[in-house]
């Protein structure tokens, strides 16, 4: 394992690293859902989910669903449903332990995301599970999200990456399948053609 020189392990010495915060962002930080953030919701297509588990170990899981999935309960609560996935379940295991979570939310084309952070609790409320039924799919359960922080994040992530400007994307190629990725990883057995089949089946017919 590499051993990094010049650790910094100090708050003073970390802040000493860094001009001081202009007035916007000192105080841009909201414990609620105003009509920005609620259109910029409504508009969301893909968020990701941070979330820890009571011996620490951090997990960050994708979610993604066509605009006006992420449903503003109240000004102080969102509400985020489950979809078939993996099964893994990791961010719900983490939430049972640590009920708090940190959520990035992206709309596509717009170069910056919103950010909320607060408490969660996983729940099987019937108006919710029905608030959150799409294409015939009803959630078995729904991530309620106790809305304590709210802001905007800056683009420069998205400008520096060019996320949304296509004739400057890297070439894929080369780029290991998630297929083979699986085969590889979990030294399974099951010959490639029959893991692609399957992908290829929960990617056609197992979104909802």
């Amino acid at each position: 394992m590499y051993s990094a020189e010049k650790p910094v392990r100090d708050l003073a010495e970390l802040e000493s690293m860094f001009d001081p915060m202009h007035p916007s962002q000192v105080n841009k930080f909201i414990d609620h859902i105003d009509a920005h953030c609620a259109a910029w919701i409504a508009r969301t297509t893909f968020c990701t989910i941070a979330s820890c588990n009571a011996a620490g170990q951090m997990d960050v899981s994708p979610k993604g669903d066509p605009a006006g999935f992420i449903k503003v309960i109240d000004a102080r609560t969102i509400a985020i449903p489950d979809r078939i996935g993996n099964n893994r379940a990791d961010t719900f295991r983490n939430v049972l332990e640590v009920p708090r979570v940190g959520l990035m939310l992206v709309v596509p084309k717009r170069k910056e995301v919103v950010r909320i952070n607060g408490g969660a609790e996983l729940v099987r409320d019937e108006a919710l599970l029905d608030l959150t039924t799409l294409n015939g799919h009803r959630p078995g359960l729904v991530l309620l999200v106790r809305v304590e922080e709210a802001f905007f994040h800056c683009g420069k992530s998205m400008i520096r990456s060019a996320m949304w400007q296509p004739e400057k994307w890297g070439d894929p190629a080369g780029l290991p399948s998630y297929s083979q990725a699986l085969k590889d990883h979990g030294d399974m057995e099951m010959p490639l053609e029959d893991i692609e089949a399957r992908m290829a089946y929960n990617e056609s017919d197992r979104l909802y």
